[in-house]
């Protein structure tokens, strides 16, 4: 009991603590106003598909920096350019007083931005695609033509050209300060600039030596004006004038303040979402979730009874817990992550079902009650460990090639799991053996469904039918190829690139959207190919433009040809949802998802090839390439798009079919153990049987856990809930009807191979014999 005590000491302080970090989610603003800083905001971020907000993927333009440069330099180069960017790119937003921006690197040459509340980000791109290099040259004369070294440079108005120096008099890196400012004769507005002490000193010499020239102000590679020079300037400041309003030149000022950046930035994938989008999704999430969680408890008390409560108890706990974790992380939680959080919910009872089912077990064998508990946690302690490895290396590639959302997936799905493995072995383990300690020596009894117990009471001979199921999932499985090919699947703009425009218009039709657009381009003497469908309630469509090239994508041109031919028929249209992706960014999508999914397999063949044999470890691998097969002709059939949140399916869906099938190879393993010279056919059968009820309840929690979100959550994550509802029903079939098959194939090839070889290995030293003297 003191042992028992003391853990119970541990494990609630561990508990508390994690319930308290979760804590400053749920708290009223009130409240949250009176507590410490550092606790309150505590707390996860909400990504910018739940609250709204713009993310726009930068290239770094590398090119001219690298160009003629020796190639060992190369990554040197691009490296500093990518910091000195990040750090520009960050001065120009913080200038602009926005809220929150959040800046990182991504990849080797790209910088992500993300813009919380911004819903239409054409200004924000146009500031960070100007790279803001200023110089200051000096008008071309008789002595600088003789020299030839002369530059013409377009000026501010069309036609107008300028020719000046090529050398540099002065560099704009010297500026230390511009502000908006009125010319006080005419009123225009100009920029007011100071220069350091450097720059003002160079500045007060060249003016002094130079009186009656013009010298000329170049904006990237662009003059801005070109006044002359009166008389020398000492005070170390100046004034650019031009065709400026007062928005452009306030954008001037805080280019100029900001500094230069040293290569120019790309647009290449661009998202944005309303306010009014994201709280939906929230509303969906939180909804769904509940629900899900509700049927998922209800389930588990309706089967365990008491011990269910148990079970709802610590999975309540295991929710809090993992909201814990992640607010200490920063986590930002976005709408594939609470996709992830609610198939964790339903994994996480996987735990549950095999401690319980194990104590059953030793229960029917007629162990009391103490006995029972221990042997049924030390049992299933490998299984829940071997599964749980198994789901974590599909999820740890996802966070590896994945990006943004599908990262928020990875994170809280792994989060979920780790958390439910302490639960399990912690908080339900102890109320158990505190709910046991008063049983004595009578027995430990954890109620079920009775039909399934009677079932499971005879061995069921699963693999009579082994050649049947064998042929039938290879059927389908190859039918699901042709499907791949024709008709094919319905990829995504995160694959096939191209723009997604949803369009909240009302009373509009969608002829006449398609006679504006036609309209639009007509008048703009350009070609927009726009594909429209109606979707979801009446006013709103869904637009889709081809692939673009990447200049077209990196100045959001056909967006906003799109959206100026809506508004013009309908001034009050939103745009709730934009998604623009660029060539570059698709094929590095398709190349990332190939290879993690084939990393997956081969992480999980080297699992299993580790924890249990060779036979075994094929065995898995190749039932669950008939599982994502069987999947990827569910997409085509059922024209499910195919995108980055598919993708979170696919490697989901290897986590928990390998997972269903550990639990199965890991009770034939110890019937090995346990009866070696047992006809393998029967073991196996055996095997399956003795783990049918835990297969079953764990795909029926799995499926509770996701089956709102499929029926509620709408086409936001439709490509991961139907996906995942129909893998489901295939791994938990192929656990039963395939994989056993297939170790059985397999072992009798490999005990084929070893008898071939001790037969050969017998003869050989025959014939030694046979040579002795």
């Amino acid at each position: 009991m003191k042992t028992l005590f003391s853990r119970a000491i541990v494990y609630g302080l561990i508990i508390l603590f994690g319930l308290l970090c979760a804590l400053p989610n749920v708290l009223p603003d009130a409240v949250s106003e009176k507590l410490p800083a550092w606790y309150s905001q505590n707390k996860l971020t909400l990504g910018l598909d739940l609250r709204g907000g713009s993310h726009l993927l930068l290239e770094v333009d590398t090119s001219e920096l690298v160009a003629n440069k020796n190639p060992a330099l190369h990554e040197q180069i691009v490296r500093d350019a990518v910091e000195q960017s990040l750090e520009v790119v960050r001065r120009r937003l913080d200038e602009t007083g926005m809220v929150e921006p959040m800046i990182t690197r991504q990849g080797s040459d790209s910088i992500l931005v993300q813009l919380p509340g911004v819903n239409d980000p054409n200004h924000i791109r146009e500031l960070l695609g100007t790279t803001a290099r200023m110089t200051f040259h000096w008008a071309a004369n008789e002595k600088s033509a003789l020299l030839g070294k002369i530059i013409s440079v377009q000026g501010d108005s069309p036609g107008e050209r300028y020719q000046l120096e090529e050398r540099v008099a002065l560099e704009g890196k010297h500026i230390s300060d511009a502000r908006l400012a009125f010319n006080q004769e005419t009123g225009e507005p100009v920029v007011n600039f100071k220069l350091d002490n450097e720059g003002a000193r160079h500045f007060g010499d060249m003016t002094k030596r130079n009186i009656g020239r013009a010298l000329a102000i170049v904006l990237d590679d662009r003059v801005v004006t070109a006044p002359v020079i009166r008389s020398a300037i000492q005070g170390g400041s100046g004034e650019i004038s031009g065709s400026f309003t007062s928005a452009s030149a306030n954008d001037l000022a805080l280019l100029l303040r900001a500094g230069a950046l040293p290569a120019p930035l790309k647009v290449i994938e661009e998202r944005t979402v309303g306010p009014d989008l994201g709280s939906d999704a929230i509303s969906m999430g939180i909804s769904t979730g509940v629900i899900g969680a509700l049927l998922v408890l209800a389930f588990m008390v309706g089967i365990y009874g008491r011990w269910g409560l148990i079970a709802c108890v610590g999975l309540a706990i295991n929710i809090g817990l993992s909201f814990g974790v992640l607010s200490l992380l920063g986590a930002t939680l976005t709408l594939p992550g609470i996709a992830g959080f609610i198939l964790s919910v339903g994994m996480a009872v996987d735990a549950n079902i095999l401690i319980n089912e194990r104590i059953r077990e030793e229960t029917r064998r007629g162990e009391n009650a103490i006995t029972a508990l221990r042997a049924g946690f030390q049992r299933a302690y490998s299984t829940i460990l071997d599964s749980n490895v198994t789901s974590l290396i599909a999820i740890s590639l996802l966070f590896l090639f994945g990006s943004g959302p599908v990262r928020g997936f990875a994170v809280t799905m792994a989060v979920g799991l780790l958390i439910s493995m302490f639960t399990a072995i912690s908080f339900t383990r102890l109320v158990m053996e505190w709910r046991v300690s008063k049983l004595g020596k009578q027995p430990l009894v954890i109620s079920g469904i009775k039909l399934l117990d009677r079932i499971s009471e005879n061995t069921i001979p699963f693999l009579r039918a082994r050649f049947f199921g064998l042929i039938a999932s290879a059927v389908l499985s190859l039918a699901s190829v042709f499907l791949f090919f024709s008709p094919g699947l319905d990829y995504g703009v995160d694959f096939s690139g191209g723009t997604v425009i949803e369009v909240s218009a009302p009373d509009v039709g969608v002829a006449d959207l398609r006679k504006a657009l036609a309209q639009n381009n007509a008048e703009q003497e350009k070609y927009v190919a726009v594909a429209i469908q109606e979707f979801g309630a009446e006013g709103h469509y869904l637009m889709r433009l081809p692939m673009q090239s990447a200049e077209d994508v990196a100045s959001g041109g056909s967006v906003q040809a799109v959206k100026t031919a809506v508004l013009a028929i309908s001034p009050d249209a939103e745009f709730p949802r934009v998604e623009m992706v660029g060539p570059r960014v698709s094929g590095d999508f398709g190349d990332a998802t190939i290879l993690a999914i084939i990393l997956a397999g081969l992480g999980m063949l080297g699992y299993l090839w580790l924890r249990f044999e060779s036979h075994f470890a094929l065995a898995a691998t190749l039932t669950l390439a008939l599982d994502l097969t069987k999947t990827i002709g569910f997409f085509a059939l059922a024209g499910v798009e195919f995108n980055l949140t598919a993708v979170a399916a696919l490697l989901a869906l290897i986590g928990y079919s390998v997972n269903d099938k550990v639990v199965v190879f890991d009770r034939i393993r110890e019937n090995l153990r346990l009866s070696p010279d047992k006809p393998f056919v029967q073991l196996l059968n055996e095997s399956i049987t003795a783990t049918l009820t835990r297969t079953v309840f764990t795909s029926v929690t799995t499926f509770l856990a996701l089956l709102p979100m499929a029926i509620a959550g709408g086409s936001a994550v439709s490509s991961f809930s139907l996906p995942m509802l129909f893998g489901i029903v295939i791994g938990t079939s192929s656990s039963i009807l395939i994989a056993a098959p297939i170790v059985l194939l397999l072992g009798e090839r490999r005990l084929r191979k070893g008898k071939t070889q001790l037969h050969a290995n017998a003869e050989v030293a025959q014939r030694e014999i046979d040579l002795l003297p």
